[in-house]
């Protein structure tokens, strides 16, 4: 699962960068230059740490209400939160 994409794009004088790690967090910077840039990307990458209990419940509760909207849409309802 992991992904980076380090971009610059005209006339900006930072590179953007954005990281996805093994567990699926994303973490994001700016730097100047692009060995800063690989370096973030290999900082994150070695400091991966398996997803907490926390995390993976708000995981799931996320992904239960993100099915719900879909399920609601699919019949025709407007989705409702309360």
């Amino acid at each position: 699962m992991r992904d980076y994409s380090i971009t610059k794009y005209k006339g900006n004088t930072h590179y953007q960068v954005y990281v996805t790690d093994n567990y699926g967090r994303e973490k994001g910077g700016f730097f100047k230059t692009e060995t800063e840039c690989w370096k973030f990307v290999y900082e994150v990458w070695s400091d991966e740490q398996p997803l907490s209990d926390k995390e993976i419940q708000q995981n799931l509760l996320s992904s239960a209400i993100h099915n719900c909207i879909q399920i609601d849409k699919k019949s025709g309802r407007e989705p409702k939160l309360d």
